[in-house]
């Protein structure tokens, strides 16, 4: 996009709520973003209603109308569901049916009958990669974890040399690849190609996962030299079934969507012509929408009728795959009412403003943003969906490629040391039996090491491309 353009684009832009200069403004985000981190950590309070209230709060220390804060916060809800609320939907139902149909225990046993000895960190850290694609981290853990204590048991494995390359695997996944929450209300949020977005998050991903997966395991293991818990192991999916589907089949399913949009993304590369009849079809069938509905219908046959569900038993799994997104979608659609806040506000035009004077690189700024609200809420998404908010104006005259750089920017400090005040931090002391001090030194140290090595690359590849 020109900078003329762009000007443009500011005419026609809608006045802002407020006429706050950037000292009130600044002290306005501060203050949102001070009660969100309060509510969330001191008052345990769901992360939807801390964003409501934190964008509340905003608008009110800006001196906005509150009719038109609440206004400005809906719209932005709304148009934040709308955008990426169906995928999220999708996403979960796939997952669900990968899970209860045993096609995630077949791709698990699968690689593990081919791996062993060194080769298991890597098996376990492909494992968990393919595995988290459609899968929101924590049901992914939960599914993980009793193949993670099996294989620590059964080959004598320190647990941290086979749990860590797994975390490391859905971490990944969950920062910086969609069709997961952060990585695609981001993209909503700055305007970003999914296809390149994709594509790019890949080639960040997999250098990623190998230095904070197998290679850190090798240090974890030796700082917190622990064995699997004695503890009994959840059961596991297929246990319960007859028959379960095939280990190509199942993989051809789980990498469908991503093969489309990426094929999508390389017809728009080559081509280039909204006109031609080639592009404008992988238009259709490599936009999210279509390529994740693509999946859960292909996954009704390949994974579905293999495992023996009958009608209802799709219907049952269905209903609970969108039950527990309840929570995630209120907490993304809040988010984006926090960011268009933050836009109709003015704090956009201030950021952008006064990054001009600024030295520092806008992805950095971008990585550092969600770094410091991920450290303060504990929250990747939360920490995703503000950074995005504050830096969308940012998008405005960046190539498509550095647009979707700058999404896995926000993506990789979304991650930055996860310590107590997060829910996965608990959710991984607990499953591994660990101290809080232990916890630290491998799972937040990880987590660590994903956000900085990330970005890294991410700023190098603004270099490239």
């Amino acid at each position: 996009m020109t900078r003329l353009s762009v000007e443009m684009l500011a005419a026609d832009a809608p006045p802002p709520i407020t006429s706050a200069g950037h000292a009130q403004l600044g002290i306005a985000v501060l203050v949102g973003i001070a009660v969100i981190v309060l509510l969330i950590t001191k008052f345990k309070l769901h992360a939807f209603l801390a964003l409501t209230i934190g964008s509340l709060a905003l608008g009110a220390v800006a001196g906005a109308p509150l009719d038109k804060a609440i206004t400005s916060f809906t719209s932005g809800l709304g148009s934040t569901v709308a955008g990426v609320g169906v995928l999220i939907a999708l996403g979960a139902i796939l997952g669900k049916l990968l899970a209860d149909s045993g096609g995630a225990d077949q791709i698990v046993d699968t690689i593990l009958a081919k791996a062993g000895g060194r080769a298991m960190p890597w098996a376990m850290v492909l494992i968990a990669s393919v595995v988290g694609l459609p899968l929101f981290f924590e049901v992914g853990i939960v599914l993980l974890i009793p193949v993670v204590l099996m294989v620590a048991k059964r080959g004598n494995y320190s647990l941290m040399r086979i749990g860590i390359p797994a975390l490391a695997g859905l971490s990944v996944m969950h920062g910086l690849i969609p069709p997961h929450p952060g990585p695609l209300v981001a993209i909503d949020a700055v305007k970003a190609n999914l296809g390149v977005t994709l594509a790019l998050g890949i080639v960040v991903a997999v250098p990623t996962v190998i230095i904070a997966g197998p290679l850190f395991s090798k240090v974890a293991a030796r700082w917190v030299d622990v064995p699997a818990p004695d503890r009994m192991l959840p059961q596991r999916a297929s246990e319960q079934l007859e028959r379960r589907p095939g280990f190509g089949p199942t993989l051809a399913t789980v990498l469908l969507p991503v093969v489309l949009m990426l094929a999508k993304a390389l017809v728009d590369i080559v081509v280039d012509d909204p006109a031609d009849h080639t592009q404008r079809v992988f238009d259709v069938i490599g936009s999210p929408l279509i390529a994740l509905l693509a999946a859960v219908i292909v996954g009704f046959f390949t994974l579905g009728r293999p495992a023996g569900f009958t009608r209802d038993r799709l219907q049952q799994t269905v209903e609970k795959g969108l039950m527990p997104i309840a929570g995630i979608l209120l907490i993304v659609g809040a988010g984006g009412g926090f960011k268009q806040t933050l836009i109709d506000s003015g704090v956009g035009q201030m950021i952008l403003d006064i990054s001009k004077d600024w030295s520092i690189p806008a992805l950095l700024l971008a990585w550092l943003i969600a770094v410091a609200i991920r450290l303060a809420t504990g929250s990747a998404t939360v920490a995703t969906v503000s950074a995005a908010g504050l830096v969308a104006p940012l998008a405005a005259d960046m190539s498509t490629t550095h647009t979707a750089l700058l999404v896995l920017a926000i993506g990789a400090g979304s991650l930055f040391f996860s310590h107590v005040n997060d829910a996965g931090f608990w959710l991984v002391k607990e499953y591994f039996g660990l101290k809080v001090g232990q916890t630290v030194k491998t799972w937040s140290l990880m987590e660590t090491i994903i956000s900085v090595v990330a970005g890294g690359l991410v700023l190098l590849l603004s270099l490239i491309v």
